[in-house]
């Protein structure tokens, strides 16, 4: 069979490429070795970024409340048990500033990723992704036309012939194996074992800690949905050592407690030193490993990741992009996974007790999540100068960063302006003349956040990236407009 996209992998980041995929039309195949979604949730915070990603593909409104998504489970302290005394709050590092600024029209969520995976697996097929799961790659190979796959399912093996790959298939990767590519990071960490467990424990929620480090027991933390799991040592356990240590850490033995599940995890933290290798790109944890933290440094750069390749994907696939355009996935991605690992170490989040504190300027997280810079041929005007990251007010619509929130009208954000085409803002009649028959022209008076006199426009890739800005109305407009057009979709300067 023919697609033109196969991802291989149905995890997050893999599904998210599938439904990114298909909501732009985008004749894709995903394979998934697996029946279904892990029954030991991992990611359970997603941050407001990806909420906006979810909100544009109409995913919104289908995601479970929760109270997490208020900042609820976000805080951390030392303590006795869950009922006992608690001390030593480890705080975001850096703290948050207060700011009266609204960077998003849209919160973060606390949904658990065995609960996030299917509702993205269904949006996705809804939209036309085919996602075959208990269906395991065996081979594949590439040539200068595409890459052919033979996978199986529960009948005999089959070829799949793709234009392009995407590889999702986790941080032990085959297919990055397969390629050679090496990677690059702080490598193995520890191992952890983990049991997954239900019982009645909201009530010592209220203050909104969600997170605590149990003296001599090891790290307990919410879902936020009844469930909770608990960290200890690597070691094997019976059921009853499972049990007395769920004891210990609650701090109560007269509670109903159901074992759901345990796990093995290794933590370790690496950047693949390449994302991408002729027609396949690597996505997720099969491009970065990052431990789990507050910043939320690993299923949301996944998720980011697969946003960005999806809509150059698209272009290159429908010929309105020449292939160089790819080639500003690595560009791009790469840079953000390598300052997110940096972060990680650079912040006192409970991994640097394998090692020695990263010596880094530290990012607001906002900044991480709202602010990061892309430098790359899709990009005009973002020179080495500039910093990695920086709050949006202080970008003020640089190219290379997320195009800035504003509200236009109740319920309806700049942000909902852009994810779709490419789109040129302005408040001009000759900037919507330029526009014409070459971009879509949008309307926003709010120019200032987008560091625009009243005569100004910024060019919005179809990412809410800013590709292109003029801060005033050039002797011609059309002309600079269709220069910075052709050069950014193109990938080439």
């Amino acid at each position: 069979m023919k697609t033109s996209v196969l991802v291989v992998g149905g995890g997050l980041a893999g599904t998210s490429a599938a439904l990114f995929l298909a909501w732009r039309g985008v004749d894709v195949v995903l394979v998934e070795k697996h029946p279904g979604s892990s029954p030991h949730p991992r990611a359970v915070g997603f941050n407001a970024r990806v909420g906006e990603l979810l909100r544009a593909v109409g995913l919104e409104d289908a995601l479970p409340k929760s109270r997490m998504s208020k900042g609820f489970g976000v805080r951390r302290v030392r303590a006795e048990s869950l009922v006992g005394r608690k001390y030593d709050e480890t705080f975001w590092t850096p703290p948050a500033e207060l700011s009266d600024v609204e960077h998003s029209p849209v919160r973060g969520v606390g949904v658990a990723q065995d609960r996030m995976e299917p509702i993205l697996r269904d949006k996705a097929r809804e939209l036309g992704a085919d996602i075959r799961m208990s269906t395991r790659l065996l081979e594949f190979s590439q040539d200068d036309e595409g890459v052919t796959a033979v996978v199986q399912g529960d009948g005999e093996p089959y070829e799949i012939r793709a234009d392009y790959l995407v590889a999702a298939d986790g941080h032990r990767s085959p297919i990055r194996e397969q390629l050679g590519i090496t990677r690059t990071g702080r490598g193995f960490m520890h191992t952890s074992r983990s049991v997954l467990f239900r019982a009645p424990l909201e009530e010592y929620l209220k203050d909104g800690i969600g997170q605590f480090v149990i003296d001599d027991v090891g790290f307990l933390t919410t879902y936020g949905d009844g469930r909770w799991v608990l960290m200890l040592e690597d070691r094997e356990y019976t059921e009853a050592e499972l049990r007395q240590q769920i004891v210990r850490a609650i701090g109560r033995d007269d509670l109903e407690v159901e074992i759901i599940t345990t796990g093995r995890w290794t933590i370790s933290a690496s950047v693949a030193d390449r994302f991408s290798a002729g027609r396949v790109f690597l996505a997720g944890d099969a491009a970065h490993t990052l431990p789990p933290s507050r910043g939320g440094f690993g299923a949301n750069v996944g998720i980011e990741d697969a946003h960005n390749l999806a809509w150059k994907l698209a272009a290159v696939l429908e010929g309105a992009s020449r292939p160089s355009l790819l080639d500003t996935y690595d560009a791009e991605r790469r840079p953000v996974a390598t300052l997110c690992h940096q972060q990680i170490f650079a912040r006192n989040d409970g991994h640097n007790r394998d090692g020695e504190p990263e010596d880094a300027e530290l990012f607001d997280n906002n900044a991480m999540h709202f602010g990061v810079l892309y430098r790359s041929d899709a990009v005009l005007g973002a020179g080495p100068d500039l910093p990695p990251a920086a709050l949006p007010e202080q970008w003020q619509g640089q190219p290379g960063t997320r195009a800035p929130h504003a509200w236009i009208e109740p319920g309806k954000s700049t942000v909902d302006l852009f994810g779709r085409d490419w789109v040129l803002v302005a408040d001009h009649p000759q900037w919507e003349e330029a526009a014409s028959g070459l971009v879509r022209y949008e309307r926003v008076e709010q120019l200032d956040l987008f560091g625009l006199s009243a005569k100004g426009a910024s060019l919005v890739r179809p990412d809410g990236y800013v590709a292109w800005r003029s801060t005033d109305l050039p002797d011609d407009p059309a002309g600079a407009l269709e220069a910075a057009f052709s050069s950014a979709s193109a990938g080439t300067r």
